[in-house]
């Protein structure tokens, strides 16, 4: 029980932890303190989903269907260049940064709240890699531990609680401890900084995908 409970937390994390999009995102919730609970959740109930797909064997299907695969990596790369530009415009307009102000003064709506999920579910579900790392890569592991029975569950899935807590923990930490950056980013020129991060950390993540 414990032995693969450890490797899934483990293993899990070190797939998660990695900055990417999602996690530049559920970073600039944080300290916006937008919604953060809700993307925290959207999150890590994704990767729930996926890893436990992939612990079920749902991932030797993506390998007779590349097809999906290929379309989320073409649809991600739209969405990210989008949120790459986005983010950019706002960079150029730093009197309108803050932690507690709107990205755009005329258009507060777009920070309601199904918007922010809609985008966190964009950056989740339209990634590949996703597929590749949580399901096929996590669920090919998770089938070694199978047999290692544990309080009535076999090993893969205690694997895949495992891996699925390192997704908890590493969200809530990083969208709850955002907070704690906040005094560093209480000029909007702070603000503007992290905007352009953002937007280089989209604009990365968009060419790998386009490059495969």
């Amino acid at each position: 029980m414990w032995t693969p409970l450890m490797a899934g937390f483990v293993t899990g994390g070190s797939l998660i932890v990695a900055i990417g999009a999602q996690n530049a995102f559920v970073l600039r919730q944080g300290l916006r303190r937008q919604h953060v609970v809700a993307v925290i959740t959207v999150c890590a109930a994704s990767d729930a989903v996926l890893i436990l797909s992939g612990a079920g064997g749902i991932g030797s299907l993506l390998d007779d269907a590349a097809w999906v695969v290929d379309v989320a990596r073409w649809l991600g790369v739209a969405f990210l260049l989008w949120y790459a530009v986005a983010s950019l415009r706002r960079a150029a307009r730093p009197q309108a940064l803050g932690p507690g102000t709107p990205d755009d003064p005329g258009a507060r709506s777009t920070d309601g709240r199904l918007p922010v999920i809609g985008r966190t579910m964009a950056l989740t579900w339209l990634n590949p890699h996703v597929y590749l790392d949580t399901v096929l890569l996590l669920g090919s592991i998770a089938v070694v531990h199978a047999g290692d029975v544990g309080a009535g569950l076999d090993g893969r899935w205690w694997f895949a609680i495992g891996a699925t807590a390192a997704s908890v923990a590493w969200f809530t930490g990083l969208g709850l401890g955002a907070r704690a950056l906040a005094p560093l980013l209480a000029q909007p020129r702070a603000w503007q900084v992290l905007e352009v991060a953002i937007a280089g950390t989209m604009l990365y993540v968009a060419v790998r995908l386009a490059l495969g």
